[in-house]
């Protein structure tokens, strides 16, 4: 895995939440896509290519919906006590974009990251932390919620990297979908069921009709972290390209329904073309939303690929 890149979870086992820092090297470059219609975001504005700043002190992904951005402001706090941070004339500045998904409706929803849990997570961050399922931001995530809270399965966070001679591009996931999970064939690994088998199994034509659900309560959140040489303008662009992996994983994907969101965050090391670096992107992303399904486990009553395959 990466070894510039510094990763650390608070996981909330108990009531079903979490949030994920990603400690990035200084001077990354970093942009964000939303695909999905109801995101959760703060600071993603500035990440938008025609905005001054370029780089980031950190990223946050966390649970506990809107609540859970205050986790990002627990982020800065410490950071800020570390001089990490944009230089201004009156002090340090840190830059801490953060992403969130719906999970209140897991375990208890009265319980959301936030100051607090946000320090702690930053200060659990390492290099080669990249562990995976019920874990952090994917705490409290599940999949498969097309057919209703009741039939849905574990979702939870998943890691994939990708290399390419030196070019190196590893997926962060956050896989709290509306849709199923599939793998390369079309099977389904983890989505609605009921009693253990999957509803959209010989009709896949049932996950388009009207969701039994509310607005903001799906999201797949996304971090690509790559040593690539990118503009930010390229940035923004790998960030959309990692769409694709997740709507060749997840059916439906990127719905009104879903808050999905990328971000790329690049430390510049390598040089190499964006049709390339897209390419192995879009591969990771994909590893990476299987790898988050097959790694959960089943919580609260909700089944897992590890309890129903």
């Amino acid at each position: 895995m990466l070894k510039t890149f510094k990763v650390g979870h608070y996981t909330d086992s108990k009531n079903g939440t979490g949030c994920s820092v990603i400690l990035p090297p200084a001077k990354v470059v970093c942009s964000a896509y939303a695909m999905g219609a109801s995101p959760g975001t703060r600071e993603y504005a500035l990440l938008q290519p025609d905005k001054k700043i370029e780089s980031i002190s950190a990223l946050v992904l966390t649970g506990g919906s809107a609540f859970g951005l205050n986790a990002a402001s627990g982020v800065v706090e410490e950071l800020e006590s570390q001089n990490i941070g944009y230089q201004t004339n009156f002090g340090i500045v840190p830059i801490v974009p953060s992403a969130v998904i719906f999970d209140l409706n897991i375990g208890n929803g009265a319980i959301r990251p936030g100051v607090q849990e946000g320090k702690l997570a930053l200060n659990n961050a390492r290099f080669d932390n990249y562990q995976s399922g019920n874990i952090g931001a994917g705490t409290g995530a599940t999949v498969g919620k097309w057919s209703g809270l009741d039939n849905a399965m574990k979702g939870g966070l998943g890691v994939a990297q990708i290399e390419h001679g030196t070019l190196k591009a590893c997926a962060v996931l956050v896989v709290n979908s509306v849709g199923d999970v599939i793998d390369n064939n079309g099977r389904i690994l983890a989505g609605a069921q009921i009693n253990g088998k999957f509803v959209a199994e010989n009709d896949h034509k049932k996950r388009w009709g009207e969701p039994v659900l509310g607005l903001v309560e799906n999201t797949v959140l996304c971090a690509v972290l790559t040593n690539a040489v990118l503009s930010k303008q390229q940035a923004n662009y790998l960030a959309g390209r990692a769409h694709f992996g997740i709507s060749r994983r997840i059916i439906p994907s990127h719905t009104s329904y879903d808050g999905d969101v990328s971000f790329v965050l690049a430390s510049g090391e390598v040089e190499t073309t964006i049709d390339i670096l897209s390419a192995i992107t879009i591969e990771a992303v994909e590893q990476a939303v299987i790898n988050a399904v097959k790694n959960a486990e089943s919580v609260f009553g909700i089944p897992s690929y590890k309890t129903i395959s």
